[in-house]
């Protein structure tokens, strides 16, 4: 997936100035930072296409263009250039979607659907970002390849490459071990024929055990036959490889020596766990993404169990660490003696155990662990004369084809035994649990407003403030606050993230409420003790078009006695567009309070400064994708002098967000630009304790 805050470069066919601004601005409203042009010409395109690197070309389909859609879908493929095509029609047309297609388009979406847009837009940026990480990937395989290749030569180890029986490499010192000149001799010669007539039959029985398992790296002691007849006791060391873009086998011969039998004993000590004698959290996590790995290549689902001990630190506290041991201990043997044979047990870490096993369907997995729940809760643990009871919460976790990587499946499974601790009627866990991956997806517009509600209703809001520095050193205090919604996971979230791009604006503007009430009343709180400080508040387009918003507010500023000029609200560059008169009318309103008004993500419309002739600003935030951009370009840095030159002759004071390091304050000094904000001065927390003194 598309990182969340990369900023995505669009290009727009539309002969609307209007539309091509409203698609911006629903691409912003739908969590995408955009930089966007909007093309007016076959040469205007041609001419784009080679200066910069472009993600999503979004089409209207408007016979009335000169150049059309389907001409800019031609230069794409003759310039040979990777831009996913979507082209927005009237209404939805079969036949122009299959001719789109054939033409090398992605996709074609009625104009009007806007929600079926951003969701097909997500689709091909994935798809986009995969296919540049797949090339990237290719280009490092093929370094790669390059090295190992250098490595194989020149290394000191005996090693082939073997396809149906025969060598399809070998280098120099397993030619040198075998009595070889000519790697051409040895390309002809079967590895049975290297090998003594006992050997050779060892080796068939071997390789027919390692090709129906998936352990690899196995060893076969055995005797090697060199071209002059000699014979060499051997170890042999076979493993799955590729050799020239083919699976092959790896083999690696050895002279036998008499350290192999404690190498054997060190490789099981390293994988053990000291105090129950299972496999520890190494070894399991790497057969688990083995097993992940196995799951996407034959089809056949496996299955992860998450077994968590229930209030285990009380227990601890009861019995002690000893005694605790050796709980773990007999669990430990109790667990063995439970599960299926071809199971893998072990243990993860103080007061966790993990079942590992494949093929296995999770229902079947969730069947064992039911036994398993039920003998823990009956057994009693003798510990120095003392009975105790023990209970477990097991999570379980599908390994498919589609499964994450290691780390996030178990995750899956921790998840899912943790929910079973908090689940009505479980008293505090004693259970199994079978992870749903879809209950724990994005919600959508049917259930986001409901859970938006349930976390006012149960005061999980939390606000935070970020300092908002004058780069010319004047004592000035300002912050922004924002609002962070605690989830299911007691992770912190936005609550704006929840809503969809469209709505719905009753709970848009009881978050917005919420936020403004709450900050009043800290803000006074914090005046009250001497500071001079000033408030940034974010607002949504559901608030511009509120006409009680401003009586409101006069109500809540008399109420805590704050000063209008100590709050400063900030409206988004795309809503702003989009509601250009709502927006206009709500800065004159809160102008009249006092209030003053800043613009942000400023830039990434296709004309910016056509807002600020409309709407009267004090503050204007340059959106952050600039930031990143002018430690990379001096394009990017001319562009920005030059913006915030034009922000100041017309009297608007200047803000760039995401400083991230001391490396871009020289250029934005230079720039002109008057505040700054982001990580390397204060990352976002929940008290306004900046020392603006220190600047």
């Amino acid at each position: 997936m598309q990182k969340k805050n990369t900023t995505v470069h669009l290009l727009i066919l539309d002969p609307s100035q209007n539309d091509a601004e409203s698609l911006v601005s629903l691409l912003r409203n739908s969590g995408k930072a955009t930089r966007a042009h909007r093309i007016t010409s076959e040469e205007d395109l041609e001419e784009t296409l080679k200066s910069g690197q472009w993600d999503l070309l979004l089409a209207r389909d408007d016979t009335d263009q000169e150049f059309g859609p389907d001409g800019a879908l031609a230069m794409i493929r003759r310039m040979d250039k990777d831009i996913p095509f979507v082209l927005m029609t009237s209404e939805f047309s079969r036949e122009r979607a299959v001719a789109i297609m054939k033409a090398g388009g992605q996709d074609t979406v009625p104009f009007e659907h806007t929600d079926q847009l951003v969701l097909v837009v997500n689709r091909e940026l994935a798809a986009l970002e995969d296919r540049r990480r797949r090339r990237a990937l290719e280009s490092h395989l093929r370094e790669s390849e390059q090295r190992c290749q250098l490595l194989l030569e020149s290394s000191k180890d005996a090693i082939a490459y073997i396809n149906d029986g025969m060598h399809v490499y070998a280098n120099q010192s397993y030619m040198e071990f075998l009595g070889y000149d000519d790697i051409d001799d040895l390309i002809c010669i079967p590895v049975l024929d290297t090998l003594t007539s006992e050997s050779a039959s060892k080796y068939k029985e071997f390789m027919k055990a390692f090709s129906a398992e998936s352990e690899n790296n196995r060893m076969l002691t055995c005797v090697a036959r060199r071209s002059d007849d000699q014979e060499l006791n051997v170890n042999m060391t076979v493993s799955a490889a590729t050799y020239d873009g083919e699976l092959c086998t790896q083999i690696v011969l050895q002279p036998e020596h008499n350290d192999g039998e404690l190498e054997e004993k060190l490789r099981r000590i390293s994988s053990q766990d000291l105090l129950t004698g299972l496999f520890n959290r190494q070894y399991l996590m790497d057969a688990l993404a083995k097993t992940i790995a196995l799951a996407g290549k034959d089809n056949q689902t496996g299955a992860l169990a998450y077994i968590s001990i229930d209030r285990f630190m009380a227990m601890k506290s009861q019995v002690g660490i000893a005694g605790s041991d050796l709980v773990l201990g007999d669990l430990a043997r109790l667990l063995s003696e439970q599960i299926p044979k071809d199971y893998t047990l072990a243990r993860l870490s103080d007061d966790a155990f993990c079942l590992l096993s494949h093929p296995c369907e999770e229902k079947a997995m969730a069947r064992v662990c039911e036994d398993i729940c039920k003998n823990i809760e009956d057994h009693l643990f003798e510990i120095n004369g003392r009975t105790v009871q023990i209970t477990v919460s097991i999570g379980v976790a599908a390994i498919t084809e589609n499964s994450p990587k290691a780390a996030d499946l178990m995750g899956r499974a921790h998840t899912a035994s943790s929910e079973l601790k908090k689940k009505e009627g479980h008293e505090s866990g004693n259970g199994v649990m079978v992870y749903n991956p879809a209950d724990y997806e994005a919600m959508d517009s049917d259930n986001s407003a409901d859970a938006i509600q349930q976390a006012l209703d149960d005061n999980r809001f939390r606000l935070l403030f970020q300092p908002i520095i004058n780069l010319r050193g004047e004592g000035e205090e300002h912050y922004e606050a924002f609002v962070r919604m605690i989830n299911n996971d007691n992770e912190e979230v936005s609550p704006y993230d929840f809503l969809p791009p469209l709505g719905p604006s009753d709970m848009a503007m009881k978050i917005d409420r919420w936020v403004i009430l709450q900050t009043i009343k800290q803000l006074a709180s914090h005046r009250s003790h001497g500071h001079d400080s000033r408030l940034f508040l974010n607002i949504t387009a559901q608030t511009l078009d509120d006409k009680t918003f401003t009586p409101w507010l006069s109500v809540a500023l008399k109420a805590a006695r704050l000063p209008g000029d100590s709050l400063i609200f900030q409206i988004r560059e795309g809503d702003a567009n989009n509601f250009m008169k709502q927006a206009r009318e709500f800065a004159k309103a809160v102008h009249q309070l006092h209030s003053k008004v800043s613009i942000s993500q400023f830039g990434c419309a296709l004309n910016p400064f056509n807002t600020l002739k409309h709407i009267d600003v004090d503050y204007v935030k340059i959106d952050g994708s600039f930031t990143e951009e002018i430690q990379k370009s001096n394009e990017a840095k001319a562009e920005v002098t030059e913006m915030v030159k034009s922000l100041q002759s017309a009297g608007k004071l200047t803000i760039v967000p995401l400083v991230e390091n001391a490396g871009v304050l020289a250029t934005l000094w230079q720039a002109g630009v008057n505040y700054i904000q982001g990580y390397y001065l204060q990352a976002p927390v929940p008290e306004m304790n900046y020392d603006f003194g220190d600047q």
